[in-house]
């Protein structure tokens, strides 16, 4: 049966509609179903694998199992933790449930970094997530840094859904091939191990870091919106915390598990096999979908920051 012109308007005014509530990061959103990486590795807990960062133990507070570790913001400071071990590569995940209410200013942060072993030559790998004065407005920023290099190659999303609510799952796949980063197992960008990335790619071992602290300076609005301490303490709760890859041993010149993703007789990286390699078909539509509908900025369209784009970006055209 032929549609109507009126019905046809109709479906052509719904799709744009929904096109324009989805591409402002404030539409209804199907994530698609995609691999679980995060069902591939242990749950750890705090003790076993974490010790205090800074804060002290009034704003570090594990659960009795160690499950579930809470972090403190207040005025007098932030807080966080850090992995025991640092990493040649690997997978690296935790849930994530963000202070509710006012929030601009904080600044959440679930992150490896290196700057402890290497201070002038540190890697980084980030996530960020940006406060705002309404819960549901929370901003996502990923961030890549290799061998001390001052260019941060920030990219930055909406959410599509409450981070106050519930926890999602914010995971970090980090090998020789590339970085992506995954927001409930679906790729939100993916950094590739090219040559035009060459030393600005994270090689050394790194620890992994979650935080909590005070980014009034320029976390919300550039800075036009500072943190209000009229609502701390704040607090952010971490579980399901994933931390698998080759472990360094300071002692070694050389990781137990090879740094090629070739086994050795000692040891194996447990990241290997062809889901760590490449994306497949179907998570990168998935990225693409979420890029489309809730990336509002990449270092790599910002023709005022950079006279000259990086490399990389080339190769994304």
């Amino acid at each position: 049966m032929p549609i109507s012109a009126n019905k046809l308007l109709f479906v052509q005014c719904l799709i744009s509609c929904v096109t324009v509530a989805i591409s402002a990061g404030h539409g209804h959103f199907s994530p698609p179903i995609l691999p679980r990486f995060t069902d591939l590795f242990p749950h750890l807990t705090f003790n076993g694998s974490y010790s205090e960062f800074f804060g002290g133990p009034t704003k570090v507070r594990p659960s009795n199992d160690g499950s579930r570790i809470d972090l403190i913001l207040d005025k007098s400071s932030g807080s966080g933790f850090v992995s025991k071990d640092h990493y040649y590569y690997g997978f690296f995940s935790a849930a994530i449930k963000l202070p509710p209410d006012y929030t601009a200013g904080v600044v959440v942060a679930f992150y490896m970094s290196n700057a402890d072993v290497s201070p002038h030559t540190h890697d980084e790998i980030d996530f960020e997530l940006l406060g705002h004065e309404k819960r549901k407005e929370w901003a996502l920023q990923t961030n890549v840094y290799g061998n001390g290099s001052s260019t941060g190659r920030e990219e930055k999303f909406y959410l599509w859904f409450d981070p106050t609510q519930e926890y999602h799952r914010y995971s970090i796949l980090w090998n020789q091939h590339h970085i992506v980063f995954l927001v409930d197992n679906i790729p939100i960008r993916e950094v590739n191990h090219s040559q035009a990335m060459s030393g600005a790619y994270p090689s050394k071992p790194m620890a992994v870091y979650s935080t909590i602290w005070d980014g009034s300076k320029w976390a919300t609005h550039g800075g036009k919106r500072p943190v209000d301490y009229k609502y701390a303490p704040f607090q952010v709760s971490f579980t399901e915390l994933e931390m698998d890859g080759c472990k360094w041993n300071r002692t070694m010149p050389v990781p137990l598990c090879s740094k090629n993703g070739q086994d050795d007789q000692s040891s194996s990286d447990p990241i290997t096999g062809d889901e760590f390699v490449s994306l497949s078909q179907q998570q990168k539509v998935g990225m693409e979908q979420v890029r489309k509908s809730f990336m509002f900025y990449s270092y790599c369209e910002d023709r005022a920051r950079f006279s000259v784009l990086p490399p990389e970006c080339n190769e994304r055209k």
